[in-house]
């Protein structure tokens, strides 16, 4: 499993795996695959039971690609054919992601649920619509935040702090470095209205972590700004963003996004996430330890009874992927609340929108 290029970043179980079916029980299809967490997206839905049928992209050298990583997948001639099949339960996508929501309007009035990759969406308009569409057909319009459900160090803090470790959470710094590997980008991925901005981007993974780490629903956004520090060629892009939330408890999350991790890094960035709480802190070494380890997954507590180092791949697992299955199979929200994933994109998206511009 290579980390260093984000953009094709496809975690893999390395130890413990959550399946929650077999076999037929729960088909799914594949339209879009402009972006690599495709993979990432499909390896988790697959290793928790899913049931790959079926892809579509109109691209035949993205679909190649897919085929050789996938080959039980039988090959669509067309996004009808997949939205028609009546064998297919959800439809997994990593479409442009302003071709995103519209797909998945389409997706759930065919009766399917639907998993995009960040960003869902890009307005307040396309969230709207589909919330409409989800209130109208019933189904679900899940988002792909990566950088929590994908991460086993994060899914071992958010269960210590569930376990009552570090007491109510007060107060997060989030850091999220990631490499541009500029040469390797599509054209659509430095214009603003095919990708919305870096806060609407990689900031909705920023926003979603701290709205679960919190336990809250809401928050509001007190300031963001974003820049183009290094990237005069492409004048719509932006290569940092920053930004301050207030969650409805009171508690705050200060987060950090950029475009500026070195090559020498062994890993596309080096995240990090602290937690304050009022009985301790943790703090969250995602997919490396700088000038130690290439190790990811570490955690580190401190509270009342003492000081631990937790290095938790294979431990832990990929949850979230059966248990969204699970949510679709029995139409329930365990996984995460409907309105947790429209929240999600509407904070980044307002942070995004009102967004200091300092370069």
């Amino acid at each position: 499993m290579q980390k260093a290029d984000g953009m094709n970043y496809a975690p893999v179980s390395q130890g413990v795996r959550h399946v929650v079916c077999s076999g037929d029980t729960f088909p799914i299809g594949v339209i879009g695959l402009d972006h690599g967490h495709i993979y990432a997206m499909c390896n988790g839905l697959l290793e928790a039971g899913a049931k790959l049928v079926s892809v579509y992209d109109p691209d035949p050298e993205k679909v190649k690609a897919f085929q050789k990583q996938y080959p039980q997948v039988n090959v669509a001639v067309s996004e009808k054919e997949i939205l028609e099949n009546k064998e297919i339960r959800l439809i997994a996508s990593a479409i442009r992601p302003d071709l995103r929501c519209s797909l998945g309007i389409r997706v759930m009035e065919h009766g399917k649920d639907y998993f995009a990759d960040k960003p869902g969406m890009l307005s307040m308009e396309e969230i709207d619509a589909a919330r409409k569409t989800c209130k109208r057909t019933g189904m679900k319009y899940m988002i792909y935040f990566g950088e929590r459900v994908h991460v086993e160090g994060a899914v071992f803090a958010q269960q210590l702090i569930e376990q009552g470790e570090i007491g109510q959470v007060l107060q997060m710094t989030i850091l999220a470095p990631h490499r541009l590997n500029k040469k390797t980008r599509p054209d659509w991925f430095f214009q603003k209205d095919k990708m919305g901005g870096i806060i609407t981007d990689i900031g909705s993974h920023q926003i979603e972590q701290f709205l679960t780490y919190t336990g809250q629903e809401d928050a509001e956004v007190l300031y963001s700004a974003v820049a183009n520090y290094a990237n005069p060629d492409y004048p719509e892009f932006e290569d940092f963003g920053a930004g301050m939330l207030k969650a409805s408890n009171g508690a705050t999350c200060y987060f950090r996004l950029d475009w500026f991790t070195p090559d020498g890094l062994g890993a596309w960035g080096d995240g990090r996430v602290f937690l304050i709480g009022t009985k301790g802190t943790i703090e969250i070494r995602k997919y490396l330890n700088v000038g130690e380890s290439s190790d990811g997954d570490n955690v580190y507590l401190v509270n009342s009874t003492g000081e631990y180092k937790f290095q938790v791949t294979g431990k832990v697992g990929f949850i979230f992927f059966g248990d969204f299955i699970l949510d679709c199979i029995n139409r329930t929200e365990c996984v995460m609340t409907q309105e947790h994933v429209f929240r999600a994109m509407e904070l980044a998206i307002t942070a995004q929108n009102m967004a200091v511009k300092m370069s």
